[in-house]
């Protein structure tokens, strides 16, 4: 929570607080006690030394501009006034680090320029040492390199979101996908079917239609609860869990009220899967049974799944024409790929047992030491 309230904080209130820091470092020489043979701390030295400060509340706005402000200005206290020296070129290390870190490499390199003339100059005109010359290029050079590696640092981390950001986006989509494909199309197919049970079975029609509101209501909770997460500028209020494997009979009943026949078989220990898991199961087995329903002109349907040592495998299989067109490329099959990759697992679709209709499978790898009720 620091770090997020610090990187948010505004720019200005930061560099006028950098350059308060940096005034109360270059104060120390005027207030502590001077040896008699010292130059003398007086108000106009110190004046000056403020002087070469005041451009960094600047620093990120205009920082090459800066930097030529305070070598200006250092450069007259230099040789207009014979005041306290500095153990350190504050000033000046802090404009090198900012222009390392936000400028574009033409600006960067008519930095360097500049200071492999002024350090030189500068030790020329104070002590003319070869150690203050080195120990200058040394201080110089960590501060550029210091703002080289910020940059790479935010670069990276913008990198990051992006990717975050695009893993979110895709994630939505298929949550979408998944949530708006199921329901739309069992209330299409019980509509269709909806005049023909009127005209021969009224009491079947009654139920066609209270599936089809049903149908409506659940798929607008769901998209509220997603809704709700893109909200901007909301406290995040209490949602219901993702559907998992304990949502599968509804499911099925659901799709079992448009029309189609469907089993439900396990083997061995299935609802002892991590959550998330449940979860992702819960959407392949809605997504196959929606594209049953939408494309298969099947009469029956059978979701399986299966445990074995370190393995979950959820097979959807139907009785309908078989492979469609576009089958394999579909947005549908994608996005389960996707989830299943999301879990080290893999999702492939095809013709189903001996040719006959259609089988969705997918397989997970499992963590026999991690089984949590889903």
């Amino acid at each position: 929570m620091r770090a997020r309230t610090l990187g948010g904080a505004n720019p200005w209130a930061v560099d006028i607080g950098l350059a308060l820091l940096v005034q109360a470092a270059m104060t120390m020489p005027f207030v502590v006690p001077r040896a008699p043979d010292l130059p003398p701390a007086t108000w106009a030295a110190y004046g000056l030394t403020s002087l070469t400060v005041l451009p960094l509340v600047w620093r990120r706005r205009a920082p090459f501009t800066v930097l030529l402000a305070v070598m200006a200005a250092s450069a007259l206290y230099e040789l207009a006034l014979d005041g306290p020296g500095q153990p350190l070129p504050y000033t000046g290390l802090v404009v090198v680090y900012t222009i390392a870190a936000l400028c574009p490499a033409r600006v960067r390199l008519g930095t360097a320029a500049l200071l492999a003339v002024a350090v030189p100059v500068s030790v020329w005109l104070n002590t003319r040492s070869a150690r203050e010359l080195t120990f200058s290029l040394f201080v110089f050079g960590a501060a550029y390199a210091l703002g080289r590696l910020t940059d790479a640092r935010q670069r990276a981390a913008r990198v990051e979101a992006e990717r975050a950001a695009a893993r979110e986006r895709a994630r939505i989509a298929r949550e979408m996908h998944d949530i708006l494909s199921h329901a739309v199309s069992l209330m299409v197919v019980q509509a269709e079917a909806g005049p023909l049970a009127v005209r021969r079975a009224p009491e079947k029609a009654e139920a066609a239609f209270d599936a089809i509101s049903e149908t409506g209501r659940d798929a607008m909770a769901q998209l509220r609860e997603m809704l709700g997460v893109l909200r901007d500028g909301e406290d995040p209020a209490p949602r219901a869990p993702q559907p998992g494997l304990d949502a599968l009979p509804e499911l099925l009943a659901r799709v079992r009220a448009g029309g189609l026949d469907v089993a439900y078989e396990t083997a061995g220990e299935v609802r002892s899967v991590p959550p998330a898991l449940g979860a992702t199961v819960h959407r392949i087995v809605q997504e196959a049974l929606t594209n049953v329903v939408k494309h298969a002109a099947a009469a029956t349907a059978t979701v399986r799944l299966a445990r074995a040592p370190g393995r979950l495998t959820v097979t959807v299989t139907d009785d309908g024409r078989g492979p469609r067109g576009g089958a394999s490329g579909g947005h549908g099959l994608v996005g389960l790929r996707e989830r299943a990759a999301a879990h080290g697992g893999t999702a492939a679709a095809g013709a189903g047992p001996g040719g006959r209709g259609f089988e969705v499978r997918a397989e997970f790898p499992l963590d026999e030491g991690a089984g949590v009720r889903g």
